[in-house]
Formats: C-alpha cells, sequence, structure tokens
C-alpha cells in the first residue's frame, strides 16, 4: 500500500474540493444565465408516418421504407419517415422521395446527408452541391396577427388543413427563414445516361435552413431549453434530355414540399405556443 505524506494528502483533498466547488459554480452560473448545454426533448405533436399518403396529385408508390436495427442506429433516431410519391401515383410522370428525421433532446449532432452518403455507396458526385432556393407560395401567406419568432422578430406563415374525412379546418404556423434546399447531383457509373439529385433542409425550431452549419445554430442556442430538427431530404432520378435534370428538380420540389409542408409543420413541435409560454414565464420550465 501506497503511503502519502500530509502535506501531499492536504493538496489532493483541496484540489477535489477546488474542482468540486468550480463544477456546481459553473452549473449554477449557467442557471442564472439561463444557458443549457444539453437539450431537453420535444415530442412529435404526431407520428411522421400519419403524413397523407395523397398529396395534391402526389401519389405513395410502394410500402414505406422499414430500416433494421444497425441502419436506425446509424440514422440516430427512431422518429423517420421513408417513403415514395409519384405524380398522379403514375411512376412515368415522375417520382420524388421522401426522407423525414426528427432530432430532439440529443447534444449537438447533423445527421445523413447525400453528399456524404451516397458517395460511399458508390455513385459519383457531379461537382459541388448547391444551394437551390425554393419558392413556396404559401410562405408568403402571412397574416396581420401573425405569432412572431421570437429569435428573429419575423412573424409566421400559416397554412390551413382540411380533415379529408371531417372537414374540420385547421391553422398551422410554417417555418420562418430562408427556404432552399442544398441539392446534390451523382452519377451511378453502371447508368451513366441518369443523374440522380439530392436535397434537403432542416427545420429546427420553428425556422428553416438549408445548412448544416445553419441547423447547429438553429437548434443548439445556449439559452434554450427545449430544441429539435427535422431533416427534409428529397430525392429523384433523370434521363439525361434537354431539359437539365436540377431544372425538372426544382420545379417538382417546390410543388411537392407545398402539399408536403402543411401536414408536416402538424407533426413537429407547436414552436410558437413555446415561444409564448416563455415569454410569459421567462423560462422554458
Amino acid at each position: 500500500m501506497i503511503h502519502f505524506q500530509p502535506k501531499v494528502k492536504a493538496v489532493y483533498f483541496a484540489l477535489l474540493a477546488t474542482l468540486a466547488v468550480g463544477g456546481l459554480g459553473l452549473r449554477i452560473g449557467m442557471q442564472a444565465l439561463d444557458v443549457y448545454l444539453k437539450k431537453d426533448p420535444v415530442p412529435l405533436r404526431a407520428d411522421l408516418g400519419s403524413i397523407p399518403t395523397v398529396m395534391g396529385h402526389w401519389q405513395r408508390i410502394g410500402e414505406d421504407q422499414q430500416m433494421d436495427a444497425a441502419m436506425v442506429e446509424s440514422l440516430g433516431t427512431e422518429k423517420y419517415l421513408t417513403r415514395s410519391y409519384a405524380i398522379d401515383g403514375d411512376p412515368s410522370k415522375g417520382i420524388i422521395s421522401l426522407h423525414l428525421a426528427y432530432y430532439t433532446g440529443m447534444i449537438d449532432t447533423v445527421p445523413h446527408i447525400p453528399e456524404r452518403c451516397w458517395g460511399a455507396g458508390g455513385l459519383v458526385q457531379l461537382g459541388d452541391p448547391i444551394t437551390m432556393p425554393l419558392s413556396v407560395e404559401m410562405l408568403s401567406n402571412i397574416a396581420p396577427d401573425a405569432p412572431v419568432n421570437l429569435a428573429t422578430g419575423a412573424k409566421y406563415p400559416t397554412a390551413t388543413l382540411v380533415d379529408p374525412v371531417t372537414r374540420i379546418e385547421e391553422k398551422v404556423t410554417l417555418p420562418v427563414g430562408e427556404f432552399a434546399m442544398t441539392v446534390s447531383t451523382f452519377q451511378d457509373p453502371r447508368a451513366s445516361r441518369v443523374e440522380q439529385l439530392g436535397g434537403y433542409l432542416f427545420i429546427a425550431n420553428g425556422r428553416s435552413t438549408a445548412s448544416t452549419f445553419g441547423v447547429r445554430a438553429l437548434a443548439f442556442n445556449l439559452t434554450d431549453r427545449f430544441a429539435y430538427y427535422c431533416k427534409v431530404q428529397l430525392s429523384a432520378r433523370y434521363p439525361l434530355g434537354t431539359t437539365p435534370s436540377a431544372v425538372t428538380f426544382k420545379t417538382n420540389a417546390e410543388d411537392f414540399l407545398t402539399q408536403l409542408l402543411p401536414p408536416l409543420m402538424r407533426c413537429l413541435p407547436d414552436w410558437p405556443s413555446m415561444e409564448r409560454t416563455t415569454a410569459r414565464t421567462g423560462r422554458k420550465d
């Protein structure tokens, strides 16, 4: 057994006490400043699988993809939806594959994105990713009495959902901020006449962004106790032709997202309500 001199023991216990007091002081200071390094989770209001299988002229084809345990672990969340839609249910008119992944209550992390994953799967990326601005008309539908996003001062756009069975109308708030996707183009070496495009954006704490850096800034604000983000990814394959694939993808993505946004925002947390609670209490308790 090793025996330490009394002076060594005194220094050792003094260091332990300093660390304990410092850690306690840090926690007290963080609470006083409303700083949260780890976010509390925010549950979905509805399962992502409840998103309609028919949205405008987009109709689901096939069954929703179910991931095995290893894929779910790699994805980092069990809250996901992978589903394909075709125009009028006819694949020959155009297909968009939708992938949603919901994250909450986690330390700073960003999910898989096409430019990291598809290359590993054998596809060849054609050029650098681009930021593709999207025009979705309903995002300009802002009522005079619309709630205000506390982080930006911008008013939330709104949309009306109509239940297909009960015909009951429900208003949902849409995200504020830039509305664009990061889009990458890939080619399968075994199918050189076909291009595969993948685009993604994030909806985080009631706001939207096209970049992984942007979602870190939105979903990991130190003063927010709660945080969530949802990756919205669209992908499609197009044969090479006279119309550039990116032009066709943009047209289809804008039309598809116009139909998707209201039911998706109905599933995600009601961030304006959480912000109003914060304004009344001073904390997200």
